[in-house]
């Protein structure tokens, strides 16, 4: 392994006889295998002897994350200091990160305690599955509402069983004072709260009455206009990621999906190789809120997209995904990833935006579609709604057509 890294004979003889060897290689055949090139390599080989002099790693034993955070701030603020490094905190940042992955991958990393109040977040993502039988994605936002408020009321030294009904107002109050969410969103958490404390309260967990007391913000039907770009300042950004860089490229692909086909994030991250029906121009969409698989046809401008991206920049790597990370390891897009594609690009273009994710090109999706005539049904099963209620509200937006039912002749009627 290390004498096709290394030219040096010296560079190589002190990578074979350093501590750990075959633990060393065996994460560099990994990486290695996941797209890593060779000056990867280097570099991530070198970074394993710094590693294990500043955690004096041992071939056995589980590494507390503390230990490689103290030995991260001690690396990256060492006196004297290396005359390459320019900036401490990232490179401790990247001590941590290095570290971590290293040590995940042999599995000796411990993890951390879960905190006391899990096995009740757990119990109830167990039941809204089996009871309730939400989408994985309805039950990881509930759960993560119920963890955030459960995380903040142990900080303070309450337990579920010490909770009052004060302490849930001011949680919800903080959303709107604190998070800075708007009144739907505090709707939505503030029933994720009742049902959750209508579940503890059945368990015993709780004292009993704290889901019938819990009051949200009034939220009047289709009260807010969606909130998108126009047309013109999607077509900008579609235009501006138009180059030939491998991050334009890929995003590029993306942001047409977006657009055209109003996706999620979610979907997005799902699509799979194999949802490309290149034969029969078709792309084929899983809905995870809906729990059903839809076909759209694949038109020539996003296939184009996908296919330059596949070709020049993904290339043949082992993970099915369709859009992966740029560097390796080769991974999947996270949330937060798809979320940056977008809102680096809407943030310079249209900054008064309330949302500048992937969800305000949806929007600008449906708006785009409902100008074009369509009729709510079609755009509802473009955006795979089930409920006809949410594409209702697209409705509003069509300010031209609402200004020609206000200038309707009645005949003379008053």
């Amino acid at each position: 392994m290390f004498d096709q890294l290394f030219t040096c004979p010296e560079a190589t003889a002190r990578h074979r006889s350093a501590p750990l060897y075959d633990a060393r290689v065996q994460f560099l055949q990994h990486c290695r295998a996941s797209g890593s090139p060779r000056g990867t390599l280097r570099r991530k080989a070198r970074e394993l002897l710094v590693i294990i002099e500043q955690l004096r790693l041992r071939p056995e034993g589980l590494i507390r994350p503390d230990a490689i955070r103290a030995a991260a701030q001690h690396w990256a603020y060492r006196q004297p200091s290396h005359f390459k490094l320019k900036d401490a905190e990232k490179a401790r940042g990247h001590f941590i990160r290095a570290a971590t992955r290293w040590l995940g991958f042999l599995g000796r990393l411990q993890a951390p305690p879960a905190p006391a109040y899990q096995r009740l977040v757990e119990a109830f993502a167990r039941y809204l599955e089996d009871e309730k039988g939400l989408s994985p994605l309805t039950i990881r936002t509930e759960c993560g509402h119920i963890g955030r408020f459960l995380s903040r009321q142990w900080a303070a030294g309450r337990s579920l069983a010490t909770v009052a009904i004060q302490h849930i107002d001011a949680a919800i109050a903080e959303k709107g004072r604190r998070d800075g969410c708007c009144r739907a969103s505090i709707r939505c958490y503030a029933a994720s709260l009742r049902a959750f404390f209508r579940y503890a309260e059945a368990q015993g967990w709780c004292a009993p009455g704290l889901a019938a007391a819990i009051l949200a913000p009034t939220v009047y039907r289709h009260e807010s206009l969606p909130a998108g770009p126009s047309w013109v300042v999607v077509q900008q950004v579609l235009q501006d990621t138009a180059g030939t860089r491998p991050v334009e490229i890929r995003d590029h692909a993306i942001l047409l999906l977006l657009a055209v086909y109003g996706l999620r994030s979610e979907e997005i991250q799902a699509l799979q190789l194999a949802d490309l029906g290149w034969d029969r121009e078709v792309l084929t969409v899983v809905r995870p809120k809906a729990r059903r698989t839809q076909q759209f046809p694949l038109t020539s401008a996003v296939g184009d997209a996908i296919l330059r991206y596949l070709q020049e920049v993904r290339g043949h790597r082992p993970a099915r995904h369709v859009f992966l990370t740029l560097r390796a390891p080769y991974g999947p897009l996270s949330r937060s990833a798809l979320w940056k594609v977008v809102s680096e690009r809407l943030r310079p273009l249209q900054a008064s935006l309330r949302h500048l994710g992937p969800h305000a090109l949806r929007h600008a999706c449906a708006t785009r579609l409902l100008a074009q005539g369509l009729s709510m049904k079609a755009i509802g099963d473009q955006l795979g709604h089930r409920d006809p209620d949410s594409t209702c509200r697209y409705a509003k937006v069509d300010l031209a057509g609402l200004r020609e039912v206000a200038e309707f002749d009645l005949g003379g009627l008053r």
